[in-house]
């Protein structure tokens, strides 16, 4: 039987293993595809938060590696805040007919990760399924620029770039299309461990090479300079043959 192999840390892995991290992205897509068929104005952040964990464990993820938390919700002018998972408590707010709301999911499974995070728009109480679609301007732009930095990155990086020269890149990209990164240590994302304390990130000082981990998250949380609204998306990205692929 052949085993096809991909470059991770310098060492193959099989696919056996690159499906392991591929069910828990799917089970993190379909967890975002089942939130936003069900929510609707006035629904509570705190039940959205429940009905997205309990999708997630009844589902394939038997815990949560960020802090023990499986759904971090925001919503409205919370979505610029960016805290650490340690001091992350839910809002007791709810949803409005028109409103932005902002859903990372941390899922794993014998300790294999996912991470995945989406901004989703709601306008006249019904999820916006494309962002063409959004009529509100400040927001579709800001999804907008949150697609062209992922693609961007698909373009530029190569395994040999290092996560400074990536968050340098990114950074000035930012700021050159208007927009501000509001992560509260300013990177950009971060390698998919074992254990969380093991991460490397796309930050300043961080020298190791892209291809000197397995795999790392993508998650610029971004805002249009002077707004109140933030906008996110993360998405697992590994090499494959040297080109950088969408887990």
């Amino acid at each position: 039987m052949k085993i096809n192999h991909h470059l991770f840390n310098g060492n193959s892995v099989t696919e056996e293993t690159l499906g392991l991290y591929s069910a828990m992205q799917n089970l993190n897509r379909a967890t975002i595809k089942y939130i936003a068929g069900i929510i609707k104005a006035g629904m509570n952040l705190q039940d959205i938060k429940v009905l997205c964990e309990d999708y997630l464990l009844k589902n394939g993820a038997d815990s949560f590696w960020y802090w023990d938390v499986g759904a971090f919700v925001f919503a409205g002018e919370e979505t610029v805040i960016s805290i650490s998972g340690r001091d992350y408590k839910v809002a007791d707010r709810t949803i409005q007919e028109d409103d932005i709301i902002t859903i990372d999911l941390s899922p794993q499974r014998d300790k294999i990760w996912g991470d995945h995070a989406r901004t989703l728009v709601l306008e006249n109480g019904v999820v916006c399924d494309e962002i063409d679609g959004i009529k509100k301007e400040e927001w579709r732009n800001g999804l907008w620029m949150e697609a062209y930095l992922h693609k961007i990155l698909i373009d530029v990086a190569t395994p040999d770039m290092t996560f400074e020269e990536l968050y340098y890149y990114m950074n000035e990209l930012i700021v050159k299309k208007g927009f501000v990164n509001l992560d509260f240590l300013g990177n950009l994302g971060h390698s998919i461990v074992k254990n969380k304390n093991d991460r490397v990130y796309i930050e300043k000082g961080n020298c190791k090479r892209l291809s000197d981990v397995q795999m790392f998250t993508f998650e610029p949380h971004i805002s249009i300079a002077d707004s109140k609204y933030g906008y996110k998306r993360e998405d697992i990205y590994y090499f494959d043959k040297g080109k950088l692929t969408n887990l």
